[in-house]
């Protein structure tokens, strides 16, 4: 990926979201995304409020349609993972693992001034408050095919890396096929999940990567996804530099958010599970 992406994203200071995807959309500055249809709004969306009715009814049918097809056909090789899981490594079968999801909180800074304060003390108390205030999204507990040992965080949480030791015998081949994460189509037919959307974060690594990277909280503002325009075009990398360009990519489609570029991101979600490619 070009050097440009970082530079932007190291110099980026507060902005607003219009910006922010503006700045990030260039397709010099990302992987190439020139397959997606471009909306070209007139007004930046912030969450999943600001999609038409249309949009919102389409994805839920699509998410229960399709999650409900595959469980149902996909439940031979379902069973055939979890003997895999159960043969090669002690433990349970399931991993369930609390993530952050959609975050539809407003900000409401306390903007009564002191009568002792100037406006620029007023003004960074607000930007404080706004910070404060922002939140993160509603936990829930993810569920996948567990492909690492069962002591894999006792040093505590951390991500996985390529060649990670932790892995089971079995979790490569699982992960690398994304067989280990067919349990989330149960999330995805619950609600807490959809079949595009952002990659849902853990609680923990939420709160740090919210502080170092701008714009993050906002790509909370859609339900995560199963699959995702990020998880396909930019893999599972898990460095800051590869968590800024997920930022912008999950921007990008929060814009560019419609039934058709979803099914476009599903069908490359296909190729990306037979080559195998972005897995850790």
């Amino acid at each position: 990926m070009p050097v440009a992406t970082d530079k932007i994203v190291a110099t980026l200071t507060e902005t607003d979201l219009h910006d922010l995807v503006s700045r990030f959309g260039q397709p010099k500055s990302l992987p190439s995304t020139a397959w997606l249809s471009q909306l070209n709004l007139e007004k930046p969306r912030e969450n999943l409020r600001c999609l038409d009715e249309t949009t919102r009814m389409g994805k839920r049918i699509m998410d229960v349609v399709v999650s409900v097809t595959l469980l149902i056909v996909l439940a031979p090789v379902m069973l055939l993972v979890a003997f895999a899981v159960w043969l090669t490594s002690p433990g349970p079968i399931i991993f369930s693992q609390v993530r952050t999801g959609l975050n539809l909180r407003g900000k409401h800074p306390d903007r009564r001034a002191r009568d002792d304060e100037s406006p620029e003390e007023a003004d960074r108390r607000a930007a404080a408050s706004r910070r404060t205030l922002a939140g993160y999204g509603k936990p829930f507990v993810l569920y996948k095919f567990r492909t690492m040992r069962n002591d894999a965080e006792k040093n505590g949480a951390q991500f996985a890396v390529k060649g990670d030791p932790r892995v089971t015998s079995i979790g490569w081949f699982l992960r690398k096929t994304r067989l280990d994460e067919l349990p989330q189509l149960w999330n995805v037919l619950r609600g807490e999940m959809s079949l595009v959307g952002p990659r849902p974060e853990r609680p923990e690594f939420v709160k740090s990567l919210s502080a170092e990277i701008p714009g993050y909280l906002n790509r909370l503002g859609l339900k995560p996804g199963l699959t995702g325009l990020a998880q396909i075009v930019n893999g599972y990398d898990n460095d800051i530099q590869g968590f800024r360009r997920k930022v912008a990519l999950d921007l990008l489609y929060l814009q560019n958010c419609c039934l058709w570029n979803d099914v476009k991101i599903l069908f490359r979600t296909i190729r990306v599970v037979l080559t195998g490619s972005g897995a850790l």
